[in-house]
């Protein structure tokens, strides 16, 4: 057997195996000929041959419905996809798991006057449950975000009722080339639509869970907290190192780890190896760090389990293997019992690794600014952190009880932050702290200009003269042309926009003064008045502060 050299042609048919998509229509064509041509010689596969593109998708229909399982069509390039509309449309309203498979040209391509050539990604719009659109695979990552598209289609046949999806897939000439002798490995991604008695699958689930002792868990952002019973709370945390983010509030049975972005940052390679999981359990939103990411990626777990309500496929860290459809505290209160009960080391040297890095004290910045308010911060207050410098810096501190942590994580921009907040402390009965860049503020200084600002509200405004973030990016060189695009140098002060909209207005440009404004700042009795404290420090005092602070961690 030899099949083609296209090796998202290979992602595909490797996967359609994995998945059990073994009944195949195939049209006749040029373009989908090495599609084809691997299909029909592969064992696994049982192909019909039908030329009429509008027959054959009523045909695979047909192979679907008896016996249920997905069945797919195979057409070429150009109009003969258009012929498998009115069977998408059946498939779709009969809610049948049909999978279209379309060859097509290179995107450059398309409305060119090349011939057989009609802009195909996403061409039956809302009757397919889900479209996706191949990469042509030159890279390591072009591989990854291949394989994901067709997991994802191929999930998607019977994910909240069955139906149709498309799978597109652009072919480069020469086409005919069959040079490969078997099918690659590939990482098939299944999902746990909960977890029940009646789930075939379910004690080979829990079997894969006691097999690994170096079990992690890394809670995303997740605005709520959650109090585990705790005959809960003993039996999971001994069993995974817990990491977790400010952003991620209370939702972690027991204390996490939150310092582990140093850590990270301070390991060597052969401690990295040591203290990366085998098992990577996440749930909740986005995360912060950077580094984490970057490690997870590099040190890839031998399984990466994501546990979300809605059940989507987030490939965060490269290495996802399930999708558990549910709610992620039933997820944990359900696998508690079943862990066995024996002890791993693993929790244990995540813990005594981060134990000893305590908070940083460091001279006069923005890193300060942000660590004197942490620290004075009352119970039961609102935390709001503004996105770039300020939510990473946060994370250097350790958060008193009971603080709650809001942040706009979800696409991560520096707009809005400030509206989000001051909506937020609208309607909320704690005082509400923000912690907010220049440019942040400045962006959204409007937040201010609406009457419901409340006296419960206290802006700690970090005002360095521009984007201090930049200067710290590995990489980046800038002339001093371009240094003041990239970077948005200014000079300008929030204390008449504050004055002019009722706040009491504090200033610090020293160490002396922070500690004295810092003092009615935070204080936990309300003022009457909202409080904004503007803070003035130098952009590349801080970035150089930053760097010493990282270097030190290299020398513990």
């Amino acid at each position: 057997m030899a099949f083609t050299d296209k090796k998202n042609i290979l992602q595909l048919v490797a996967l359609l195996e994995a998945h059990q998509v073994t009944k195949i229509v195939l049209c006749p064509g040029s373009r989908n000929a090495p599609i084809v041509h691997t299909l029909a010689t592969h064992p696994s596969f049982t192909c019909y041959s039908v030329t009429d593109e509008r027959s054959a998708g009523f045909f695979a229909i047909g192979l679907a419905l008896s016996g249920g399982q997905p069945a797919a069509v195979c057409c070429t390039s150009g109009t003969a996809l258009l012929n498998l509309h009115p069977a998408v449309a059946e498939a779709f309203y009969q809610n049948v798991p049909l999978v279209v498979i379309s060859a097509d040209r290179p995107a450059a391509w398309i409305g060119q006057m090349d011939g057989q050539t009609v802009p195909q990604p996403g061409v039956f719009g809302s009757l397919v449950k889900k479209s996706v659109n191949l990469p042509e695979i030159y890279t390591d990552e072009d591989e990854w975000y291949c394989n994901r598209l067709v997991n994802e289609a191929l999930l998607e046949t019977h994910h909240h009722g069955k139906g149709p999806v498309h799978i597109n897939i652009p072919v480069s000439e020469p086409l005919f080339q069959f040079t490969t002798d078997a099918l690659p490995q590939v990482r098939v991604i299944t999902r746990y639509q909960g977890l029940n008695v009646y789930d075939r699958n379910y004690d080979e689930l829990i079997e894969r869970l006691n097999g690994y002792t170096k079990r992690m868990i890394v809670v995303g952002q997740m605005n709520l907290i959650y109090q585990f019973e705790k005959k809960y709370v003993k039996m999971l945390y001994k069993h995974f190192a817990w990491l977790t983010e400010h952003l991620g509030n209370q939702t972690v049975p027991g204390i996490a780890m939150k310092n582990f972005d140093a850590i990270i940052y301070a390991m060597n390679q052969e401690q990295q190896e040591k203290m990366s999981p085998e098992l990577l359990i996440t749930y909740g939103g986005h995360i912060v760090s950077k580094r984490l990411k970057k490690y997870l990626r590099q040190h890839p777990p031998k399984e990466h389990w994501h546990v979300s309500p809605d059940g989507e496929v987030v490939d965060l860290y490269g290495s996802l293997t399930t999708v558990i459809e549910m709610d992620p505290f039933e997820f944990l209160e359900k696998i508690a019992f079943l862990l066995e009960n024996r002890t791993s080391p693993y929790p244990l040297l995540w813990e005594n690794t981060c134990k000893p890095l305590l908070p940083p004290v460091l001279p006069f910045s923005e890193m300060s600014a942000i660590g004197a308010l942490i620290r004075s911060l009352p119970e039961q207050s609102a935390l709001h952190l503004a996105n770039s410098s300020t939510v990473r810096y946060a994370q250097l501190f350790t958060l008193p009880a009971g603080v709650e942590v809001c942040c706009n994580r979800g696409t991560s921009g520096i707009e809005g932050s400030l509206s989000t907040a001051i909506g937020y402390a609208s309607a909320s009965d704690k005082l509400n702290f923000i912690i907010i860049g220049d440019l942040s503020f400045f962006y959204d200084m409007n937040a201010l200009w609406n009457g419901h600002v409340r006296p419960n509200i206290r802006i700690l405004l970090l005002n360095n003269g521009g984007g201090e973030i930049f200067h710290t990016l590995p990489g980046l060189e800038m002339s001093g042309t371009s240094h003041k695009f990239v970077t948005a140098v200014h000079k300008t002060s929030a204390r008449g926009w504050a004055q002019e909209r009722g706040f009491d207005y504090l200033q610090a440009d020293n160490e002396e003064q922070l500690n004295e404004a810092m003092a009615q700042f935070a204080q936990p009795e309300s003022t009457g008045q909202p409080l904004l404290l503007e803070v003035f420090t130098n952009k590349n005092k801080d970035a150089r502060i930053l760097k010493e602070y990282y270097h030190s961690l290299k020398q513990q």
